[in-house]
């Protein structure tokens, strides 16, 4: 085991709450509770209702001691089928955090795993559950910067938050360093090496991946567990990684998460500010606007640009989702499903918005999602945005209220008010000597 693996083991196993900055231990309780909010939301959707099913019938248990239910809808199944199963279907319903240098997705794996890991655990207390968080963050943080640096093509968040599930399993499962090892290998190998352009050109409910990386890190920590061999990880063990590696436990990737204000890529976010900024500015509204155009960067410029034929495509959009944002002055669940696909004043904007691809923004991406936006009038006036950050991140963040109200935004037509707030309250108290039981307490109902 190299210095590097050894150095993992030593925080997987030895991390104490009492080791993670204050804000880092509050931001783990938020992006817990804005993941279960987009999972809430995303459980009556066709995407979660299929990998449900599915996990259902094909990833169920033989062993008790294996089994786990599934959220929001309480059928059991096994602990990686569980997983699958949440990871998927938030997966499906693009408004869940992120981490701008990966250029993917964390939470949605980790939680997922964490809380179908829980089903065989003991009591976790409030404390030890955002330390579980946390340490998946860190871990499946890293091994994406990792992977990303070492290899050609980009890969989706289930290529590397498998690593990330696998050492919450690791710990909660109280594994040897050595079957962490194998376990972060088996992860590495079998986590969804698919290609993230594949899907932004083709949107599908295969999303992001996560679901699959949820799956693959329970299962390589449950073969590691039996003895079965995989390592090295390369995106650990690595020596040209080692640089990514050498910081862990001292700067937390748990504090540099985006909240998502719109279930829509992130790469979408700075044009639809541009456009909300300027309409609350100068207080024009849709049927003012002559044409929109758009500077942005390349990846961004590559997200679909007509009109949706599904929610998958809505999400990955960019034309479509600055023309909602333009006629409702929102976007949400109502904007990207359904009947809000083919509004025929959403529609007719679309062909109003011209997209550029911009130096400037590609200059700084992926380490900002930045844009400009020219609006220009019927009456032949003309504002310009400037350059715009993408509300959520660093540069514009959500405050802890937003972050509430967020959530209830999505959780309360799917739940309900008491249900949510009750999620609500179990996950902050998590940070003050709650425990994990009454949020669990809270998760399996089904939906009505």
């Amino acid at each position: 085991m190299n210095r590097m693996m050894s150095g993992v083991a030593e925080f997987v196993f030895g991390l104490a709450p009492s080791d993670i900055p204050f804000k880092a231990r509050r931001d783990a309780a938020l992006m817990c509770l804005d993941t279960l909010g987009v999972a809430a939301a995303a459980a009556p959707m066709e995407a979660g209702r299929i990998a449900r099913a599915t996990t259902h019938r094909l990833h169920a248990s033989g062993d008790p001691a294996f089994t786990a239910r599934m959220i929001f809808d309480g059928r059991p199944v096994s602990l990686a089928g569980a997983a699958y199963a949440a990871a998927t279907q938030t997966d499906n319903l693009d408004a869940h955090d992120g981490y701008n240098p990966v250029k993917g997705h964390i939470g949605v794996a980790i939680i997922p795993g964490m809380l179908a890991l829980a089903e065989q655990a003991e009591e976790i207390g409030g404390e030890d559950a955002l330390a579980l968080i946390t340490l998946g963050y860190e871990i499946a943080g890293r091994a994406g910067l990792a992977l990303h640096a070492s290899v050609s093509d980009y890969h989706t968040s289930g290529a590397w938050n498998a690593l990330g599930v696998a050492a919450v399993a690791a710990r909660m499962r109280g594994h040897t360093p050595d079957q962490l090892r194998q376990a972060l290998g088996i992860a590495e190998y079998h986590g969804p090496r698919s290609q993230m352009m594949r899907e932004i050109a083709n949107p599908s409910m295969l999303h992001d991946g996560s679901g699959w990386g949820a799956m693959v890190g329970i299962s390589a920590a449950i073969l590691a567990e039996d003895g079965f061999t995989g390592a090295p990880a390369i995106t650990v063990e690595a020596e040209e990684v080692a640089p990514i590696w050498a910081d862990l436990g001292q700067r937390w990737v748990m504090e540099s998460q985006y909240v998502k204000p719109y279930p829509i890529c992130r790469w979408a976010h700075a044009p639809i500010d541009g456009v909300r900024d300027l309409m609350i500015e100068h207080g024009f509204v849709h049927s003012d606007i002559d044409t929109i155009r758009i500077n942005t960067f390349h990846e961004s410029a590559c997200l679909f640009q007509g009109v949706p034929d599904s929610t998958s495509a809505a999400q990955y959009s960019l034309s479509f989702a600055v023309a909602a944002q333009a006629v409702h002055g929102k976007i949400g669940l109502d904007q990207v499903a359904g009947e809000g696909l083919g509004d025929p004043a959403v529609v007719a904007m679309i062909d109003r918005i011209t997209v550029v691809e911009s130096d400037a923004h590609n200059a700084t991406f992926p380490h900002t999602r930045d844009a400009d936006v020219q609006v220009t009038l019927t009456d032949g006036r003309s504002f310009d945005s400037g350059l715009v950050h993408a509300r959520g991140g660093s540069e514009r963040p959500m405050d802890e209220a937003e972050i509430i109200a967020k959530f209830h935004e999505f959780a309360v037509p799917a739940l309900g008010g008491a249900r949510a707030k009750a999620i609500e309250d179990a996950v902050m108290g998590l940070c003050d000597g709650g425990s994990l039981a009454a949020l669990r307490d809270q998760l399996y109902a089904p939906l009505d």
